[in-house]
């Protein structure tokens, strides 16, 4: 197929085929998720548009939830309907969660081995150099002008120095987006419009000037019956839990909790993280700081989206809280994990089958699309202060009062070197760190 050829319509198994594989392969987060499917369906396959991939993107960055999984969804509905969103949303998740259930029993099992410890040694301080990493990618992307820097440093200051909540300073943005939008629209666009597809890659499938197909325009009738099927789903698994166990008991708060984490946080992983951190580990106790930042080194290392660390989070609770008993600790972290992962992700579904047909018609809009880019370098800033939060915790692992960890800070330096100036894979780096950790363990 030449540049200047229009790709052929994509069959369902063709589809299928893709979203399993990038199932497997979708490490780095979402900023290397989201290089993974630009490369992939813009570049290479041309099953849709730059500008068409960005303005789903734009909508995802605005939604609660893990933004690369659900413009998986978006991708997938946009070609296949809602059975086409549905498998590429679950595509995207189910691999990650059942290597994060057999990751989860050796680091519960084995992780007092000093060789697996000297492993979570090296890994902790790889983790922070990658979420510096990652606000450095998305911050290159988003911050265009002087207004997005200064969009991106009051969302740094109000979450590091006024403890505001993210949901907050995600309305702020998104005002500032609009009154942006009316008054200044030539610092706001969000540089999708300008043909970069056509030039740089050729015509693609789902293209700039393509019809919305019918199955994506905006019906009452389907946004209802999304909603019914939905919530129909949410109530049959809580009441589930509910009638089993009670309502008191750790899974139905595990389902409850993280239900309000899908709903409540903004901004993907990075932005999540700390939500969950204050609820698992300080509110709830189901699993200590240590092991919610190792959880989060699993997550880096595994594929699919990095807020399935909280795969890791119920699976720890599960088997700490001996949810099915003292002696089935593995199935009932398990289930957990499982269950976690449903109400985590099951929002993120509805969000994109419901909204997407209303958001096919704001392209190129910039009363939509304005507040949109100004929160996009509002996440910028709180994904710098997300790294900062895991320095800390890495580098005085007792507290400031505590001993400073040079071994750890000098690992974390390396890794962003690593990363900032050579270039250096994920996995590379974390396995690179994985052995500087064992060493550490072993010969200091």
């Amino acid at each position: 197929m030449s540049a200047a050829e229009r790709p052929q319509p994509v069959s369902f198994a063709e589809a299928f085929r893709f979203w399993l594989k990038l199932g497997f392969i979708s490490f780095g987060g979402p900023a290397g998720q989201i290089a993974i499917m630009h490369s992939e369906l813009v570049e290479k396959k041309r099953w849709i548009s730059e500008t068409r991939f960005l303005h789903a993107l734009n909508y995802c960055m605005l939604l609660p939830g893990p933004e690369a999984q659900q413009l998986a969804t978006y991708i997938g509905w946009l070609m296949h309907r809602t059975w086409g969103g549905i498998v590429a949303g679950a595509l995207f998740v189910l691999p990650s969660l059942f290597i994060l259930i057999g990751l989860s029993w050796i680091y519960l099992a084995f992780g007092q081995v000093p060789m697996v410890a000297g492993i979570f040694f090296g890994l902790k301080p790889a983790v922070t150099a990658l979420v510096l990493h990652a606000a450095h990618r998305i911050g290159g992307r988003a911050l265009k002008n002087y207004w997005m820097w200064a969009i991106a440093t009051l969302a740094f200051l109000a979450i590091f120095a006024l403890n505001m909540p993210f949901p907050l300073i995600v309305l702020a943005a998104a005002l500032l987006g609009y009154l942006g939008g009316r008054f200044k629209p030539g610092l706001f666009l969000d540089g999708s419009g300008h043909g970069g597809a056509k030039q740089g890659y050729g015509p693609a499938f789902i293209d700039d000037d393509t019809p919305t197909p019918a199955h994506a325009l905006f019906s009452r009738s389907h946004l209802v019956r999304i909603l019914l099927v939905g919530l129909g789903l949410w109530v049959a698994v809580m009441g589930g839990l509910v009638a089993v166990w009670g309502v008191h008991d750790t899974l139905a708060q595990m389902a409850w909790f993280f239900t309000k984490a899908a709903l409540l946080t903004f901004g993907g992983a990075y932005a999540v993280l700390p939500y969950v951190y204050q609820g698992a580990v300080e509110q709830q106790h189901w699993l200590s700081a240590t092991q919610m930042i190792d959880g989060l080194a699993l997550g880096e290392t595994t594929p699919g989206p990095l807020i399935m660390v909280v795969a890791f989070v119920g699976f720890v609770g599960g088997w700490a809280k001996q949810v099915l008993g003292p002696d089935m600790l593995f199935l009932g972290g398990a289930l957990a994990a499982t269950v976690v992962t449903f109400f985590t992700f099951l929002p993120s579904f509805i969000f994109i089958l419901v909204g997407g047909p209303l958001i096919e018609t704001t392209h190129g809009n910039l009363k939509f699309t304005a507040p949109l880019t100004a929160i996009t370098a509002a996440v910028v800033g709180v994904i710098l202060n997300l790294a900062l939060f895991f320095a800390y915790h890495v580098w005085w692992p007792q507290g400031f009062p505590g001993r400073f960890d040079a071994v750890s800070a000098v690992i974390t330096v390396a890794a962003a070197i690593a990363l900032f100036r050579f270039k250096v894979g994920v996995i590379t780096l974390l396995a690179a760190c994985a052995l500087a950790g064992l060493a550490a363990t072993f010969f200091l």
